[in-house]
């Protein structure tokens, strides 16, 4: 059984955790090194998205999450773009008019370039015709042809209305014809009847003319009505058919090359027939308007011709890599624009407009999952999308139903993407619980890591990699000191002696600092001092709120001890964060112990300020004291703790030992060392765990112990697990190397009492009892005594 009580010796220079040392590099400046191509510590997520990209079968889409700053992009944007040069080029889509519904475009998809050309084309071609078909309106061919209509339409309402006059005459009536209309007038005996003759006539004379009248009005009606309609309408059609020809023959030669320009593709050759025959039926439109002022350009009818080139891949090298900065649902989906004239909104197929997906498609597209997130709908569309594997553009008005206006409805476009989601794990856990279409559509993750194993070999690759920004950054040289300052940064970056930080975003701001207070300094190559310099300022621009903490502690506003003993008083640490900058800072914790029933009062629990950590080792502690001093008789008191002067909350149970302690001291009444402060979790069978911000919890009470004067005898126990983790501040290890500050290593709650405490802990015999001058057992037997007194008030 391992000895608890055993002694623990402060932790010398040479115990701490071994950091990078610059002589264990064999090159004087990184412009000595080889620069890096391949991303290093992430094989897990460079092999994920290997496979992601090579697997073509539905819903293999990749969701890459890791912490920001990790190189996320940069890993999937290098992958992508030199994948996408070996990949064939996409097509080019093309929106064109719908001559049988024009509230439904048609696509067209061409080959990569052939987009651009058709638009050029068909440009051409309405030029040419607007110079072609008028001139074949204007030969002496078609104006015989149509005069000749004209002559015959003439010929037969004049003879119409010459055998009218004939049969009129042969009956004794005169026909009239007057701007009024037609009009018949009876003659008898060569003279015209007026109505005061007509009303001397006989009846049977006036009955006569009635029906002569009747009769020939009803030969007038026939040619009006009747003949007349119907010989305008033959000259119409004929006219017509004439017109029909001679466009024909202009549009032909112009239809017949751009048909075996493009003979290679059905469905060109179909569009172009349908173009030949709208131009046919409306070629009134190429000809220049006689009267009237020009029509405004929202109202040009020949821009039915027009091409809308939504994805012109031309120029493109391999398939499309595209980023969408801001995925909102038109811009992932595409939109149909509107076109304001005179207070209206109008919009045709040259308004249909691509988006992200569209610009994608053949290839990759790469969204942030928070962005997209964020975006109303985006999501939904997108998951539709990949879903139908087809891209249809609607208003979000149209697909939420909110609007039934009429619009354009584009004929969809086949939809063949890989989407790359960034996101951090959070956002992962969450979709993948929440959304059961995510699990279908994103099957591949890729888990970027935030720290590397640290070797000689990876050391040598991240100073290679740190060569590698240098040069991308056009910084000064760093010299292997620098290099060195460097890596154990990285390594503070994840508190751990054993990795190095992959998060590169901080580690180019590292550079870039640097290399700026060299050049400051004059310097031709960044040293270590400047790396030092570097980490001083960033600490300076954001430790306000630092200083105002320690500067309160220092006046005494807030109660912390450096020096003296207290019974039930212990120094515990904690760690504030602040944006991306944490600093520690000491915290008294008290505890008083009474005659009671076993209960433990956690006082920021009862007040609702303490976490559901801090809540969880205050019942372990609680557990513990019953298992350790409630073997014989039952627990007969109540304790309180107490975090002082706190006024936040508290979380965490990196303080559990702390509050230990100062319980057992509280009951055994062996006064605390107020020169030390302790940090460490523990279990129900008190041994140390390990606790995140161990360095800045020990640079926090180093710092104020340093203000007041170091006396040799303070420092700080920390869980000997911790030990890896230290990667401490220059002024530290100097304190420690000189003996005027000490760090304590236990692995168990004893060795912290006998370093607070100055006495032995006391280890328990077979029978149950600890050595009664020993802490241990001036708290059993205070416990004792509390249950002989509770049992005298049953």
């Amino acid at each position: 059984m391992t000895d608890n009580t055993e002694r623990v010796s402060a932790l010398r220079v040479e115990d701490l955790p071994n950091c990078c040392d610059p002589q264990s590099f064999n090159f004087e400046t990184t412009n000595d090194l080889e620069p890096l191509a391949e991303i290093i510590g992430q094989d897990r997520a460079l092999e994920a998205i290997h496979f992601g990209l090579g697997m073509q079968n539905e819903g293999y889409n990749l969701y890459v999450l890791g912490p920001p700053g990790v190189g996320k992009f940069t890993a999937v944007n290098q992958y992508l773009q030199t994948l996408a040069k070996r990949g064939p080029v996409p097509s080019d889509w093309c929106y064109v008019n719908n001559f049988q519904d024009a509230s439904k475009p048609i696509r067209l998809e061409l080959p990569a370039g052939r987009g651009v050309a058709l638009r050029a084309d068909m440009q051409h071609l309405v030029e040419d015709l607007k110079t072609a078909i008028p001139q074949a309106f204007d030969t002496d061919d078609y104006k015989a042809r149509v005069g000749q209509i004209e002559a015959d339409l003439q010929q037969k309402q004049e003879g119409a209305f010459r055998d009218l006059h004939e049969a009129a005459r042969e009956k004794g009536v005169k026909l009239y014809q007057s701007p009024e209309g037609f009009s018949f007038v009876p003659i008898v005996d060569g003279e015209e009847i007026t109505p005061e003759i007509f009303e001397k006539l006989t009846p049977e004379q006036q009955q006569t003319i009635e029906e002569v009248n009747r009769t020939l009005r009803d030969q007038l009606r026939d040619i009006l009505q009747k003949n007349l309609p119907a010989w305008r309408k033959e000259a119409r059609e004929r006219f017509l058919r004439v017109n029909h020809e001679v466009t024909r023959e202009a549009v032909g030669l112009y239809i017949e090359t751009l048909s075996k320009k493009y003979a290679d593709l059905p469905e060109m050759l179909e569009y172009l027939n349908e173009v030949q025959a709208d131009i046919i039926a409306n070629a009134i439109d190429f000809r220049p308007s006689e009267s009237g002022p020009a029509q405004p350009p929202i109202q040009n009818s020949l821009s039915r011709y027009e091409i809308n080139v939504m994805l012109d891949n031309s120029q493109m090298p391999g398939m499309p890599v595209v980023y969408e900065e801001h995925p909102s649902y038109s811009n992932l989906l595409g939109r149909v624009e509107n076109r304001a004239f005179m207070g209206a909104l109008t919009t045709d197929f040259t308004l249909i407009k691509p988006g992200a997906l569209h610009k994608a498609n053949g290839g990759y597209l790469v969204l942030e999952a928070r962005k997209l997130l964020m975006q109303p709908y985006a999501w939904e569309g997108l998951k539709q999308a990949l879903y139908s594997r087809e891209l249809r553009i609607e208003s979000l008005e149209q697909a939420l139903s909110l609007a039934s206006t009429m619009s354009l409805e584009p004929e969809p476009i086949p939809l063949d993407v890989k989407v790359v989601l960034l996101g951090d794990r959070m956002l992962y856990y969450m979709l993948y619980a929440y959304d059961p279409d995510f699990a279908e559509l994103f099957k591949v993750p890729a888990d970027f890591e935030a720290r590397l194993d640290r070797n000689t070999e990876n050391d040598l690759l991240y100073a290679r990699m740190i060569s590698t920004m240098v040069r991308q950054g056009n910084l000064l040289p760093f010299d292997r000191s620098a290099v060195a300052a460097v890596i154990q940064h990285s390594m503070r970056l994840v508190e751990d002696s054993e990795k190095m930080s992959t998060h590169m975003r901080s580690i180019n701001d590292l550079l870039c600092e640097a290399s700026y207070w060299a050049r400051e300094a004059g310097r031709q190559v960044a040293i270590d001092e400047d790396v030092r310099k570097v980490i001083e300022t960033q600490t300076q621009r954001v430790d306000r709120v630092r200083d105002r903490v320690h500067e309160s502690i220092l006046r005494d506003q807030v109660m912390i001890d450096t020096s003296g003993q207290e019974v039930g008083q212990v120094n515990g640490l904690s760690v504030l964060q602040m944006g991306n900058f944490s600093f520690g800072q000491p915290s008294r914790i008290t505890a008083t112990t009474r005659l009671g029933d076993g209960r433990l009062i956690d006082i920021a629990r009862e007040s609702d300020m303490g976490g559901p950590t801090h809540t969880k080792g205050v019942f372990t502690l609680s557990s513990f004291l019953g298992a350790r001093y409630g073997q014989k008789a039952p627990l007969s008191l109540t304790a309180s703790l107490s975090f002082e002067q706190n006024y936040a909350g508290v979380d965490g149970d990196s303080a559990s030992m702390a509050e230990l302690c100062a319980l057992v001291s509280s009951l055994s009444a062996v006064p605390i060392l107020q020169s030390l402060a302790i940090t460490g979790s523990m279990n129900q069978r008190g041994q140390a765990q390990v606790i995140g911000g161990v360095n800045e919890k020990i640079e926090g009470f180093f710092d104020i112990c340093e203000s007041r004067g170091l006396t040799g005898e303070q420092g700080v126990i920390i869980p000997a697990r911790n030990v890896q983790n230290l990667l401490l501040r220059a002024d530290v290890i100097d304190a420690i190397e000189k003996g005027v500050f000490a760090i304590y290593p236990v692995t168990h709650v004893d060795q912290a009492l006998s370093l607070l405490t100055g006495q032995p802990a006391g280890e328990v015999d077979d029978e149950g009892n600890y050595p009664p001058d020993t802490v241990n057992g001036k708290a059993q037997l205070k416990l004792l005594r509390y249950a002989e007194l509770r049992r005298g008030f049953a």
